[in-house]
């Protein structure tokens, strides 16, 4: 496995991890979104170990404004993580690209792509709003997720730990389902994301890996 940096012209480098040998099959992965993205981290890069084994390159950039990223996160829409991603494939030389969960809203349209139990925008935003509700209501604070939901299209909201921009918010809201190329159930179990805590599962991981590289073309 290898670390550094990806370009995003105009923008500041991000960080990237890859398994890179500069051979024939080159998959983007571009990671789920939000709270999904930690508890998916360690499957999602197990999954690409396994990629490598099977003689297939992979890269994962982080999304600007997430992890290691030094780009604010109120700055950023699904159209600037698309466009980074767009340059991502670019930059890495990606054949093709994997999303999993709420990265298919980022895919870029310049290479094949490989939709894993992709998710859209609004039921992301639906969770965390959910969440938000809750956790004001034990602090004390009684509010509405229609509330919510409005301070967000208009000046942004801070949801999970995560403050989106007002662009964000509503290109979220707004967005729909991306059809699914890979359904969770063909990995034999319940996805990782339902999990509390962030977690690993070796033989779904494989069975992505298996997956993946039996449907690209």
């Amino acid at each position: 496995m290898q670390a550094g940096m990806c370009p995003n012209p105009p923008h500041a480098d991000e960080y990237a991890v890859r398994f890179d040998h500069r051979r024939g099959a080159r998959v983007l992965v571009i990671p789920a979104l939000f709270d999904e993205a930690n508890k998916l981290r360690h499957f999602t890069v197990e999954m690409m170990r396994k990629l490598d084994a099977a003689g297939v390159d992979s890269m994962l950039p982080d999304l600007p404004g997430t992890n290691e990223s030094l780009a604010p996160l109120t700055e950023q829409s699904l159209d600037s993580w698309r466009a980074a991603m767009t340059s991502a494939a670019q930059v890495f030389g990606a054949t093709h690209c994997l999303t999993v969960r709420g990265g298919a809203l980022c895919a870029p349209h310049s290479v094949p792509v490989l939709h894993y139990a992709p998710m859209a925008g609004a039921g992301l935003l639906r969770g965390m709003i959910r969440a938000r509700v809750l956790a004001d209501r034990e602090a004390g604070h009684e509010t509405s997720s229609e509330v919510l939901k409005a301070e967000g299209a208009q000046s942004g909201l801070q949801l999970a730990g995560y403050q989106l921009g007002a662009d964000m918010f509503r290109q979220l809201s707004a967005s729909t389902v991306t059809k699914s190329d890979i359904a969770q159930n063909e990995l034999g179990g319940p996805g990782l994301w339902l999990r509390a805590e962030p977690d690993h599962d070796p033989a779904q991981a494989e069975k992505l890996a298996q997956l993946v590289v039996e449907r690209l073309s």
